[in-house]
């Protein structure tokens, strides 16, 4: 059963200046030292960056009356490369599935929150 649904997408841009303006401040507020040493170590950081944001307000929307933290939610890669959301917080009874993709200019993500059987 579907419990509730986001999507956002964001220019990379936006994230890219953003960090060049608060510099770690943002990037300590916004992402986990996990997916910081991802990026890192990626062709193109900001891109990854973008799409893990993205994700997380997509996250953050299907929670939509639910106050959840940036740093609540980790969006991590499993084994075979696709992108999964862990919470810090549990939230009991709950599974998150998500999707993320980005160009150069763009960043997409959506996420469905469904009760566990």
């Amino acid at each position: 059963m579907i419990v509730g649904s986001g999507i956002d997408i964001i220019e990379v841009k936006r994230v890219k200046d953003a960090i060049k303006k608060w510099k770690d401040g943002f990037l300590k507020r916004v992402f986990t030292d996990e997916e910081l040493a991802y990026a890192k170590n990626r062709r193109f950081p900001y891109e990854h960056l973008a799409a893990r944001f993205a994700a997380k307000e997509a996250v953050i929307k299907a929670f939509s009356d639910q106050k959840i933290d940036f740093k609540d939610i980790k969006i991590i890669n499993n084994e075979n490369g696709k992108p999964v959301c862990e919470l810090k917080s549990k939230r009991n009874g709950v599974q998150i599935t998500i999707s993320i993709s980005h160009t150069k200019d763009y960043a997409v993500a959506s996420a469905i929150i469904t009760k566990k059987n």
